[in-house]
């Protein structure tokens, strides 16, 4: 059971680094124009991802055939779904909305489930949801923290630009689009990751200092109404989505997620 969680919560690391964090523009592009070498890249980093964690992690199964099996399979599938996803962006906007994203992300997922099953020999859904939510195990809920924290700076951040994209077409500043969604996005990494340890350390006064340090940065720029509008949403999407991540790491390593009065 707990071989299960593990493998889950690996795989699922493997994923989030493949798509969110190793991804140059130059291999993205390659992507985009059909060209072979651009999958091949991202085919063969999820495959190390998928790998190099597993061995980290859960040495048990990563020197087997049936893990080299498992890998490569789910390398295919990740890959397969990457080309339909791009495929039907050329027929449709919609394909890049946020709706897309997240039908992509949860079939990534599902994949994972299936492959993990598949490894550990575990049939019922219900026992996988049960290891996940109770993560025992001191790894598992480094594992677990892992994930959340990937998801949350690096997923959450593409998910939030691509939210925002509509408000940054329509707006005009003394910054190129480009440099200003740039901007955006590491400082939308670094307030994710300091808000949720802030979170996670019991220290929510923290988090009020970080938002108010970011508001004071760019006051001058909110006598334009339309960046007034980006940066609020913008950063009220990154807040959200960092307390969700603080959350869920106090419910994973206290048991609860109430913070101290």
């Amino acid at each position: 059971m707990e071989i299960l969680t593990r493998t889950v919560l690996t795989l699922l690391l493997g994923h989030l680094l493949t798509d969110f964090v190793f991804p140059t523009n130059a291999q993205l592009q390659q992507k985009k124009s059909g060209r072979a070498a651009g999958y091949v890249k991202h085919g063969a980093i999820y495959f190390v991802c998928a790998a190099v964690l597993t061995g980290l992690f859960v040495p048990v199964i990563a020197y087997s055939l049936r893990f080299a099996a498992l890998a490569l399979g789910l390398t295919l599938v990740h890959l397969a779904i990457e080309e339909s996803k791009i495929r039907l962006a050329r027929r449709t906007p919609l394909a890049e909305g946020t709706a897309a994203f997240a039908v992509d992300q949860v079939m990534h997922f599902l994949t994972i489930v299936v492959a993990a099953c598949w490894m550990a020999r575990v049939e019922p859904a219900g026992i996988l949801l049960h290891g996940l939510i109770r993560l025992q195990t001191p790894s598992n809920r480094v594992l677990l923290a892992l994930v959340v924290y990937v998801a949350v700076i690096f997923g959450g951040g593409y998910l939030i630009r691509l939210m925002t994209r509509p408000l940054l077409k329509h707006l005009q500043t003394g910054e190129s689009r480009a440099e200003l969604s740039n901007a955006g996005m590491y400082i939308g990494w670094l307030e994710r990751f300091l808000v949720m340890t802030a979170l996670f350390l019991h220290s929510p006064a923290t988090a009020g200092l970080i938002l108010a340090a970011k508001s004071i940065a760019r006051y001058p720029e909110f006598k334009r109404e339309q960046f007034a509008e980006y940066f609020l949403i913008g950063t009220l999407l990154s807040i959200s989505a960092a307390t969700l991540g603080g959350v869920l790491l106090l419910q994973a390593f206290y048991g609860s997620s109430a913070l101290p009065q």
